[in-house]
């Protein structure tokens, strides 16, 4: 008995993955009659997933291809990348483990798995057609597989040698991953006769096919739809005037949709910019980077900041010296990784006690330490207050705020409060108590004090 040609067999296994794949479509809800292996696809307004392997469909597939060329239309074509089954051993020496090629072009488009749970995201500029289609599949499950998508050239060995041609067309993201690599795309040569559509694997078909009938074709093929009639054609000289008033203010909408989102995005963008120095600043950073952003948030409440690092040279004094209302104020800024140690209280006493001699003419009446504590923890998981042992901050001489505190104040331009936080000045409309703010009465005996030349400020 001869052995069963293991060629066919797993030709035989393909092609019940795919009846398999594709058993659960309602094509004649959707509206569409589908065309098999076998059959003329001369008249097929899309071709989904199709070979360029002889009698596996590359046949088929050139009819297609054909017939739209002679119908002068685009040749819509959806590819799925990767397969979801597929775990045969990879090449160790290639970043890729799925590839979809094109007919008659050179180049290819390499797919790589990405890692679960992968976050994805909508493309900028996208039109209208591509963007329901973006919708659709962002949907899907969070444990769907992705593949990162990106154009390769093609290399022809011959006996010259190795020919390099690098990739026709363009690759359009539709949606992509956190590090902005395609994962759904569009595909077009510079000929425009092709339109091919990247999906990943383990779609749900009906979702796919639905957006080819109703958005697709009457956007990229509208003829294909008039040959049949279809309740999704619209031919504009055959409407009513009621037809064409709606469709033209639906148009007109989905115009000024597009025209407000990227008005409102830029402003997004131009906020965020603004924003995100000072956010990561207070929030994240430590050092030159940190002083500089509470600095930002010092000056928007009204301060006149100097930089003492840059005026005196680095460690002579506090970070910065802030003056509001006839009070001069020494700020030290500080940042820990953990819990902030209580040590770091004296570095801003010692700057009180070296003030006078420093600058004997500009005597300080306050100070604050304002610390970046516990900044590798996610900010609402972070005590609020910067020191709980409430015996040391009783004892504490001048206020301790945390830049959680100050980034609040801040976003919410809460000016007030940072003004009373700093100066030591508790008021009732201040949201938000600094961590170690003291008493009126105690805050003015010590700007007494601390004004003192010469005077020892240790308590």
């Amino acid at each position: 008995m001869a052995e069963p040609d293991s060629q066919a067999a797993d030709y035989a296994h393909q092609l019940f993955a795919a009846s398999a794949k594709y058993a659960d479509i309602s094509w004649t809800e959707a509206g569409a009659e589908p065309r098999w292996l076998g059959m003329d696809t001369s008249t097929c307004a899309v071709a989904i997933n199709p070979s360029h392997f002889a009698s596996r469909g590359a046949d088929e597939f050139e009819r297609f291809l054909s017939g739209a060329a002679s119908r002068g239309e685009p040749a819509l074509i959806i590819a799925t990348m990767g397969n979801v089954d597929d775990d045969c051993l990879r090449n160790v020496f290639s970043r890729y483990d799925a590839s979809v090629h094109f007919r008659s072009f050179t180049g290819s488009i390499a797919g790589k798995r990405l890692p679960a749970g992968a976050e994805v995201s909508l493309a900028s500029d996208l039109d209208a057609t591509d963007r329901d289609l973006g919708l659709r599949l962002r949907n899907r499950p969070a444990d769907a597989p992705w593949w990162a998508m990106t154009l390769q050239s093609t290399a022809l060995v011959g006996p010259q040698g190795t020919t390099v041609h690098p990739p026709e067309g363009e690759l359009v993201p539709i949606l992509v991953d956190s590090l902005g690599e395609p994962i759904v795309a569009r595909w077009t040569p510079s000929n425009g006769q092709q339109i091919w559509y990247l999906i990943p694997d383990a779609v749900d078909w009906n979702t796919v096919v639905d957006w080819i009938v109703q958005r697709a074709l009457p956007e990229l093929v509208p003829a294909a739809l008039r040959r049949v009639r279809s309740r999704h054609s619209i031919d504009a000289d055959l409407e009513t005037p009621a037809e064409t008033q709606a469709r033209v203010a639906l148009d007109e909408l989905e115009r000024r949709y597009l025209d407000d989102k990227a008005r409102f995005q830029a402003d997004v963008e131009r906020a965020r910019q603004a924003a995100e120095p000072v956010r990561s600043g207070l929030l994240y950073a430590s050092g030159s980077e940190l002083v500089d952003a509470v600095a930002v948030v010092l000056r928007a409440a009204g301060f006149t900041v100097t930089d003492l690092d840059t005026e005196l040279g680095a460690t002579r004094s506090a970070d910065l010296l802030v003056v509001l209302d006839g009070a001069t104020c020494l700020v030290e800024v500080k940042a820990a990784s953990g819990a902030a140690p209580e040590k770091l209280t004296s570095q801003l006493q010692r700057h009180l006690e070296t003030w006078p001699k420093l600058r004997p003419s500009q005597p300080v009446t306050c100070a604050a330490l304002i610390v970046n504590h516990q900044h590798r923890l996610d900010p609402a998981e972070r005590p609020t207050e910067v020191y709980q042992r409430r015996e040391f901050v009783d004892a504490l001489t001048f206020p301790v705020l945390a830049t959680g505190q100050l980034f609040n104040w801040w976003r919410t331009q809460n000016w007030l409060a940072v003004r009373t936080a700093v100066l030591g000045n508790p008021h009732p409309d201040a949201r938000g108590t600094p961590s170690a703010a003291p008493s009126a009465a105690e805050s003015l005996r010590r700007r007494r004090f601390w004004s003192r030349p010469g005077r020892d400020s240790t308590v």
